[in-house]
């Protein structure tokens, strides 16, 4: 969800009952973060505070751990300020971030794609897995859901989220009856009325299926799932792009930039084709999980 959350989705998120994110380099320049945080920590105590009785989720903020981000101890230091409550990291194992975030308290969830990445975050202390499969939004892994979970329970049975193509109340169903505890969400997300995307953005994931969806490295060196429509329109060939240098973390380009001009998006696009207030989504999706379970129960 880079430049996509912030604010107003994750506040949106938390009081509909579910954990709101955001990239902590969505928060430009970086002295914004501080601010996005006391923002967001306020508005959720003063919602608690209104109703006692309300769920009000916690939020989380995502780091990237990556030699190519300059800001992450800064950005780690203010998550601790404002005992941020959960940490997500991503690219590397994230040792760096484990200790001071678990000194206040806070928990730390890893984006993983594939087994090795999984045993390298557990042994850097994290306190749950997020597998990044196949389909995903973005950055994102190649393998099947099926295999990836099977294999990581295998060996674990701490907290596991699940990630790829997840868009209906249906899919988090699927994804706990295949072993994961929850649900990760982010492409749904950026079809709706209180996320920081274009109006361009908005209505090509809406009216996009999974075919217009690109899996490659060219953008960022990480290979990643974009809108093909998003890479027209910035004039480059999606069917012709050159090979990626795979340590850059960037594209050099004067012209197109990264997640402005060409847009990621996960294969469950096919599903989505409305713009709904955040709220609004998150009710479809818990009616959409009890059908999808009542289904289930019936059929048995």
């Amino acid at each position: 969800m880079f430049i996509v959350s912030g604010p107003d989705l994750v506040i949106a998120q938390c009081l509909a009952g579910i954990v709101g994110s955001f990239p902590a380099l969505n928060a430009r320049p970086a002295e914004r973060l501080d601010a996005w945080l006391g923002c967001i920590t306020a508005a959720l105590a003063a919602a608690r505070a209104a109703d006692p009785d309300r769920k009000v989720a916690p939020f989380a903020v995502n780091q990237i751990v990556h030699d190519s981000n300059d800001r992450l101890a800064r950005d780690v230091e203010a998550c601790a300020r404002h005992r941020v409550p959960i940490v997500i990291t991503s690219l590397r194992a994230p040792d760096a971030v484990v200790r001071p975030v678990h000194a206040y308290g806070g928990v730390v969830f890893h984006d993983v794609t594939n087994v090795r990445h999984a045993e390298k975050a557990l042994e850097a202390g994290v306190d749950g897995l997020i597998l990044v499969c196949a389909g995903a939004g973005g950055h994102a892994g190649t393998l099947s859901p099926f295999a990836l979970v099977g294999e990581v329970r295998r060996f674990y049975d701490g907290p596991l989220v699940l990630s790829g193509a997840i868009t209906t109340g249906a899919s988090i169903l699927a994804a706990q009856a295949m072993g994961a505890d929850l649900a990760y969400m982010g492409t749904r997300f950026i079809a709706t009325a209180e996320a920081n995307a274009a109006a361009g953005y908005k209505d090509m994931v809406s009216a996009s299926s999974a075919a217009d969806i690109l899996y490659t490295p060219f953008f960022t060196g990480v290979p990643g799932n974009y809108l093909k429509p998003s890479i027209r329109a910035a004039g480059l060939d999606p069917d012709a792009l050159p090979r990626a240098d795979k340590s850059a973390m960037s594209f050099a380009s004067d012209r197109v930039k990264p997640w402005r001009d060409v847009w990621g998006a996960g294969q469950g696009v096919g599903t989505i084709r409305d713009v709904p207030r955040t709220a609004e989504l998150v009710a479809r999706l818990a009616q959409e999980y009890a059908a999808a379970r009542d289904r289930l129960a019936g059929a048995g």
